[in-house]
């Protein structure tokens, strides 16, 4: 399968669709409070940049976003393949993506959060086969048994 991936503005439907479809999927998997969504307003705004996968009809099948926090630090945020093109290296594309902007942006450590129950499997291995490693919690983020943390150092 052919997949473009691109910087694009999150405040369209397609990526909004995506979005919504992330959030459906993650609402049954931790408690609401253990969950860190950023709205597509959110992703929008200046220190975070918009990846967006596409097949080869033009079709958004994925996302992913950078998020910068200053210091040498930036987040793995909103990562999403739609489930029919899942186990077809779309996240891998995305992250890959995510990497190449982050150390071109001079980031020397990128980290994530992600669910940390049944369901986030496929999360793990996408992350840990790019080399990311557990870690604590970072930045405001509560440390609970719903959270799985994960950093790489660029």
């Amino acid at each position: 399968m052919a997949v473009a991936v691109a910087v694009e503005t999150p405040l369209q439907d397609e990526v909004r669709a995506l979005i919504a479809a992330l959030n459906a999927h993650l609402q049954p998997l931790s408690p609401p409070e253990f969950q860190f969504q950023m709205t597509v307003e959110q992703m929008s705004d200046a220190d975070t940049t918009v990846f967006v996968a596409r097949d080869e009809a033009g079709r958004a099948i994925g996302c992913g976003a950078l998020r910068m926090h200053g210091d040498g630090l930036a987040e793995v945020k909103r990562m999403y393949t739609l489930p029919q093109v899942r186990g077809k290296r779309v996240g891998v594309a995305l992250l890959e993506a995510i990497t190449a902007l982050a150390r071109e942006k001079g980031v020397r450590t990128l980290k994530l959060e992600t669910g940390n129950t049944s369901g986030f499997e496929p999360a793990w291995r996408l992350y840990e086969r790019a080399g990311f490693t557990r870690c604590a919690a970072f930045l405001d983020y509560p440390d609970s048994e719903y959270s799985a943390f994960y950093e790489k150092a660029l």
